[in-house]
């Protein structure tokens, strides 16, 4: 006997609540239903179901196995549905939301490499540093950079990031160098507006994690106005080091309190099921994890 059909019938049977509408479902006879669920039991030697004139219910066991047999069916299912996409073509609009200062530094540089090896995928991307509802408002994909990803979506790591302390060499010949993050409470500092933690910064270092809750002279909701006051040395910023790390490596930003770590973020490309991949969502994360598997100059 198949094992595998005895699972899937067991499995329509309980879903559709009778052994008539499982077989409906399946395609087969309620005598063949009814033959496979028997089999079923008595080859594991147990009950699974309790059967009575009015409704079915499953037993202890049948609870345990259903659940595992619901477990490897969907399974069976996702790896279908995978080999499916790999194998189509990738074709057809494809819906991208990403942050704005990391889709135009990182992002932007790509999309023609991408469209070079898929010319039947048009793209339509969105930039923007709000989190948006990928079902809701009708995306394929995003680009998240976040400590974890979201758990009601599928997600791929392409890479990771940590957030920099950093300023100015002139704020800091004016100002002065802060030696604790204790310090930062009485600094100018240049805050971005959707950071979690909102004004109070945390940091993990020597004697454990600290907390210090900054003054901003500025608040803003983007990374790159966020950088370019402290270029223009207006105070320090905790950003990415993907958006600051070219600076770092010139001179124009130095780094502050390196012992003092504050966040390391993953860079994620997620979508909203494993079930069913489009093509053209799973040519651009495999190209997307292809492409950010190479070191990082300044990340």
């Amino acid at each position: 006997m198949d094992r595998f059909l005895e699972m899937q019938t067991l499995v329509a049977v309980v879903d559709a609540g009778s052994f008539v509408k499982a077989a409906d479902s399946l395609g087969l006879s309620k005598a063949a239903v009814s033959r496979y669920v028997a089999d079923l039991e008595a080859r594991l030697g147990v009950r699974l179901l309790q059967r009575t004139t009015r409704r079915l219910s499953l037993t202890e066991a049948g609870q345990v196995f259903y659940a595992r047999s619901k477990e490897l069916l969907a399974g069976v299912d996702e790896a279908e549905a995978e080999l499916t996409s790999r194998s189509g073509a990738a074709s057809g609009l494809l819906r991208i939301n990403a942050p704005v200062t990391f889709g135009i530094l990182h992002l932007a540089p790509l999309w023609g490499l991408f469209r070079s090896q898929y010319p039947d995928v048009a793209l339509d991307l969105t930039l923007a540093d709000r989190m948006v509802d990928l079902v809701e408002e009708g995306y394929d994909m995003a680009i998240r950079i976040a400590t974890l990803p979201s758990s009601t979506l599928v997600s791929k790591r392409l890479a990771s990031t940590r957030m920099v302390l950093c300023a100015s060499p002139a704020y800091l010949a004016a100002h002065g160098t802060p030696l604790h993050p204790r310090e930062l409470a009485g600094h100018a500092v240049i805050a971005y507006t959707y950071w979690a933690a909102k004004d109070e910064w945390h940091f993990d270092g020597p004697e454990g994690t600290v907390s210090v809750t900054t003054r901003p002279c500025i608040h803003a909701n983007n990374g790159d106005t966020c950088r370019a006051a402290a270029l223009a040395h207006q105070g320090i910023i905790l950003q990415p080091s993907f958006l600051v790390g070219e600076d770092l490596a010139a001179g124009r930003l130095v780094e502050l309190l390196p012992a003092y770590r504050s966040l390391e973020m993953g860079i994620y490309a997620v979508y909203p099921s494993r079930k069913h991949v489009p093509p053209k969502v799973r040519a651009l994360v495999d190209f997307l994890a292809l492409h950010f598997a190479q070191p990082r100059a300044f990340w």
